[in-house]
């Protein structure tokens, strides 16, 4: 991952964020130059699993760079080719929706429909309780749309929330060089 520009965007699946900052670190430490960006939601929450602003903190401290949580300042990733990859980890049944649909209301989804301009690789990590459920169309649309890759995923609890999907966050820097050259990492779902 030396010198690829990462951008590494997270929505507000707040359980997860201790499961997905450790892979943005991860990607530093690999050499990776990452962007962070957050949904206005993800970086402006308090909730059960930490204040926003410590949260805001350690990622600006692990990135070493200002939070994006605007659309105005998403809109140049595209023009300006600021990203090699981007990666949603944790992305929210809304999100996909949106993303799915060409919603793009957040600075998440303004970054990503700009990096798409220039058929460069999302890559996706679920975190949704709906995701075999309401989610699952937009999972089914997504899976088939050019430049968009997945972190492999699986149930996280089939028996107490049977709709409910999240990624294998350890396998995020394997999906992103899967996603830099190009190809899904497999299998999607295990």
């Amino acid at each position: 991952m030396n010198s690829v520009k990462v951008g590494f965007a997270m929505c507000g699946s707040f359980c997860t964020f201790a499961q997905a900052i450790p892979q943005m670190k991860a990607l530093v430490d690999a050499g990776a130059d990452v962007l962070p960006i957050m949904s206005p939601t993800a970086a402006g929450t308090d909730t059960r699993f930490g204040a926003a602003k410590d949260i805001c903190a350690k990622i600006e401290g692990i990135c070493g760079k200002k939070i994006i949580t605007t659309i105005s300042e998403a809109e140049p990733v595209g023009p300006k080719k600021l990203l090699d990859l981007l990666i949603i980890e944790p992305c929210t049944g809304n999100t996909l929706s949106k993303l799915a649909n060409g919603i793009t209301d957040t600075s998440v989804t303004m970054a990503a429909k700009a990096h798409l301009r220039n058929s460069r690789p999302v890559l996706i990590g679920v975190a949704t309780n709906d995701g075999l459920s309401a989610s699952a169309k937009n999972l089914g649309i997504l899976l088939n749309t050019k430049n968009i890759f997945f972190i492999p995923m699986s149930q996280d609890d089939p028996t107490g929330k049977p709709s409910s999907l999240i990624c294998n966050f350890d396998e995020t820097i394997l999906a992103a060089h899967a996603a830099l050259d190009g190809r899904q990492l497999q299998p999607v779902f295990s």
